[in-house]
């Protein structure tokens, strides 16, 4: 019977393994999609290029929060429920700021509502910022951005970006936080996203309110769905040996 439990098991961590790489290159696809769509369409056109971008964008982030839901039941439930919540939030925000520039508050709203869902997921075995060094450097991150776009600010938007700015640095600071007091690849990697997601809406509001970037589209969505795919390897279950 301990042959046929291991067997068992060992079949069914080969299936979630094969899972999470068929997830993987359809997330590259429809990440390529939204891509491609964003840097070829035409602004206020809606053409192919648009409904390539439309249809791309939500799709990758769907693929990883499918992933994420159908695995993880092995792992602490406070810590799937955040990290579920925290990419159904993700996806609001994607189509929220997908559609329309007027939508911006409400997508940034979304994500910071994500990012309080990833700030609760990893408290569940963690104690709130248990290592100092990582929310100081992030702080500092935060701070120098939040200096550099200042002046590109509306009035209305600086609350709201402050609000969002402080609730990203406390999700990044508390993952590598988690990490250093729990080492580990699920750790790591959760890590890694919260330090990709500081990057990329560095990445996006310096885009946005004080320079250009090229090709922006292209380094914001890759890093963003680098950082949500990392994340989603918190709820990943473990691998057997």
């Amino acid at each position: 019977m301990r042959e046929t439990a291991t067997s068992s098991a060992a079949s069914a961590s080969n299936g979630d393994a094969a899972r999470w790489r068929a997830g993987a290159v359809a997330l590259v696809v429809a990440a390529l999609a939204a891509i491609a769509g964003a840097l070829l369409r035409t602004p206020g056109v809606l053409d192919g290029w648009t409904l390539l971008h439309w249809i791309g964008k939500p799709l990758a982030t769907a693929i990883v929060l499918g992933l994420a839901w159908r695995g993880g039941h092995a792992v602490d439930a406070r810590l799937r429920r955040g990290v579920l919540a925290g990419l159904a939030f993700s996806l609001a925000g994607d189509v929220l700021l997908m559609l329309s520039p007027a939508l911006f508050v409400g997508g940034l709203l979304a994500f910071l509502v994500a990012h309080l869902c990833y700030l609760y997921a990893f408290t569940a075995d963690t104690r709130l910022f248990a290592r100092r060094l990582p929310l100081l450097v992030l702080v500092a991150i935060g701070a120098a951005v939040l200096f550099f776009l200042w002046s590109g600010l509306a009035p209305a938007l600086e609350g709201p970006v402050i609000a969002y700015v402080a609730v990203l640095v406390a999700m990044a600071a508390q993952a590598v936080a988690r990490w250093q007091v729990h080492p580990g690849p699920r750790t790591g990697m959760a890590a890694l996203g919260g330090v990709l997601f500081v990057a990329s809406d560095a990445l996006l509001a310096i885009d946005r309110f004080r320079t250009p970037i090229p090709a922006a589209a292209l380094w914001v969505l890759a890093t963003y769905w680098a950082a949500q795919w990392s994340i989603a390897q918190s709820v990943r279950t473990p691998q057997r040996q």
